[in-house]
């Protein structure tokens, strides 16, 4: 697997990185990263949390459920609003897709099948889930990283920013993302799997949560250009419902979820998120 350097800047002293040999990545002073064996980077910032990030029980409950097509109208919507700042003219250049909270790589995954010419950056605090989104897009670079940290990312780098249910760090985002790029948060409603939460089965979700989104990034020089709501009904038996409580961070505490709710009866759950895109203040 290859590691693409242009993505890159030391965690250590900010200074970009490139390739040493065939497996050792480092700066002009001095740092030095090894590959590991899977393809990827560690780059955490010197005495980063010692959080791991989503589990491999998470990341294959969250597998088996994008892959059986149960939040595939999410991945059109995340598609659709890519397509607002790429090219599909034919010699159009490659864009570059930084996927921040990357998990399985599913939704980079769709985005790189339906354009021409996608660079993938996938990037997770878990190098469990790098691992595997790295299975699901060819030629990807992979690195684990510390999202609420200082990126180890180069200053305009990225074309398109992805976090889909993931942490945000606005000021970061803002200073990677190039000056007519997109960035596309995809963040629940209160409505979203409102049958397991009302049971004691999830965490809630704050009101207003994609106003607070918006509101989070205006103070770093990221404004709204778009939203789409994306809610369905979701044919949920009891695996499927299993795999809905197991694939994030409900899991952390499905113990004393499941001891409060109770029995699970229902039979469909609805789908309810919204798909936000923001661009640079500074257009």
């Amino acid at each position: 697997m290859s590691i693409d350097s242009t993505w890159l800047r030391c965690p250590n002293c900010s200074s970009d990185l490139s390739a040493v040999d065939e497996r050792v990545f480092g700066c002009a002073n001095g740092h030095r990263f090894d590959r590991s064996r899977h393809g990827f980077l560690t780059l955490l910032p010197p005495r980063a949390p010692r959080t791991l990030g989503d589990d491999r029980q998470m990341l294959s409950a969250r597998a088996r459920l994008l892959d059986g097509g149960a939040f595939a109208p999410i991945a059109d919507a995340v598609v659709a609003a890519a397509g607002e700042v790429i090219s599909t003219e034919p010699g159009a250049g490659a864009v570059r897709v930084a996927d921040l909270g990357c998990g399985t790589g599913y939704y980079s995954a769709r985005l790189a099948a339906s354009f021409q010419r996608v660079d993938t950056l996938l990037a997770d605090r878990s190098p469990d889930a790098v691992r595997m989104a790295l299975r699901a897009i060819s030629g990807a670079t992979g690195v684990v990283l510390d999202i609420w940290s200082p990126l180890p990312l180069r200053d305009g780098s990225a074309d398109v920013i992805l976090d889909v249910f993931a942490p945000r760090n606005p000021t970061e985002f803002a200073r990677i993302l190039r000056a007519d790029g997109r960035l596309i948060v995809v963040v629940p409603t209160v409505a979203h799997l409102h049958e397991l939460r009302r049971r004691g089965m999830m965490l809630d979700i704050p009101a207003e949560k994609d106003a607070a989104v918006a509101e989070q990034l205006a103070v770093a020089g990221l404004v709204r250009t778009s939203s789409r709501r994306v809610e369905y009904v979701l044919e949920a038996d009891a695996a499927r419902r299993e795999l809905l409580t197991g694939m994030g961070p409900s899991a952390h505490h499905a113990t004393a979820l499941a001891s409060s709710g109770g029995e699970v009866d229902a039979r469909a759950v609805t789908v309810s998120v919204d798909v936000l895109s923001f661009g640079r203040r500074d257009l």
